[in-house]
């Protein structure tokens, strides 16, 4: 969706509209960074400051995040997504994990029932990522890894209105994961190759009961850690 030179007025509030546009139709996808000012001032012929405007309200909103040094990234894909986040970064790690846990049972059953072949190979194939991130001790790419599969094993639930949820969700567990993947706990513990790899199982032969198990098993070991951890910060 290409840029449009704005009129002038209601200047700000029509680019703030322009630059959420692109962010909820996908055109700046969540987790990507957007163009840079002199880029913005050019496709929507407006000044600077307008565009530093817009983008300190949209920052405001949760939906974009300055990185000094580095340019602004897309945090949410819409409001509801951004007011999630917001709530996410008041919420205690162990209050994200209770809600993810929550999801993460729902879907693992229904996805045990409704799954697909298509959903069983990206399963398997984002299962394979993790794995290979793993090996490569690349613990940045290990997390983008284990956000994704979790994100394929929810979408196999075939539930749009969780999916969405689970989305919401996602990048503000980003922060419980980067605690364990980055401790010094044992391997096992920080990897947990052993329950996703079973979840994949569960969801493939349609086992809802272990699928949930599954999911119960590595959330529980993941609350567990992050009170280990928490209790040695004390």
């Amino acid at each position: 969706m290409p840029l449009k030179a704005t009129e002038r007025s209601s200047l700000v509030g029509r680019v703030i509209d322009q630059l959420r546009g692109q962010i909820e139709s996908g055109e700046w996808p969540v987790g990507t960074k957007i163009p840079a000012e002199p880029v913005l001032v050019q496709s929507l012929g407006v000044g600077r400051n307008t565009v530093r405007e817009a983008i300190r309200a949209l920052v405001h909103s949760g939906m974009l995040e300055p990185l000094q040094g580095d340019g602004t990234y897309v945090r949410a894909g819409d409001d509801l997504g951004a007011a999630v986040l917001r709530r996410l970064r008041r919420a205690g790690q162990l209050e994200a994990l209770e809600v993810r846990s929550s999801l993460e049972r729902d879907a693992a059953r229904l996805a045990a029932a409704r799954r697909t072949d298509a959903d069983i190979e990206a399963l398997r194939a984002a299962l394979a990522r993790r794995d290979a991130a793993w090996r490569e001790g690349d613990d940045e790419q290990l997390i983008s890894a284990d956000l994704h599969f979790h994100r394929v094993a929810v979408a196999a639930a075939h539930n749009g209105m969780l999916a969405d949820l689970y989305d919401y969700l996602t990048e503000g567990l980003r922060a419980v994961l980067e605690t364990i993947v980055h401790s010094p706990l044992g391997e096992e513990v920080r990897y947990q190759r052993g329950s996703h790899a079973a979840l994949v199982e569960a969801i493939e032969a349609g086992d809802q009961e272990v699928a949930q198990r599954c999911v119960e098993d590595y959330l529980l070991s993941a609350v567990e850690s992050v009170r280990l951890l928490s209790d040695a910060d004390q």
